[in-house]
């Protein structure tokens, strides 16, 4: 099992408006952020290391409904998929989300892949 904390702030990517270019260093930063993460604790298992359970925890002040959680948390997808050296869509891999509370302005997301 492979425990790792991201520092970053995910909000519902649907419902901000901000400038294209604004939202797309957003995710960036996001994506890199997760694959490093993940790179300073543990060697990717690669797909010799397949199927996996992948759980996605938003921790936040508030709670997002399903949808704008799952799109809020594509980029950490997407950066944990880099890490592992595959596409996100790979039918052997579990994603899994959940969300729970923090203290005002504590912002993190937490993954964790069995």
């Amino acid at each position: 099992m492979i425990e790792v904390e991201i520092r970053v702030k995910v909000v519902s990517v649907a419902n901000i408006r901000m400038h294209w270019a604004v939202k797309a260093r957003l995710a960036k930063s996001h994506r890199a952020a997760a694959k490093k993460a993940l790179e300073a604790v543990a060697r990717s298992p690669g797909v010799g290391g397949l199927p996996l359970t992948i759980v996605v925890t938003r921790v936040a002040p508030r709670r997002l409904d399903g949808d704008n959680l799952q799109s809020g948390l594509k980029a950490v997808r997407d950066g944990v998929a880099d890490w592992l050296g595959i596409d996100d869509g790979d039918q052997r891999l579990d994603w899994q989300y959940a969300q729970r509370a923090a203290g005002p302005k504590q912002y993190w997301v937490e993954v964790e892949i069995v």
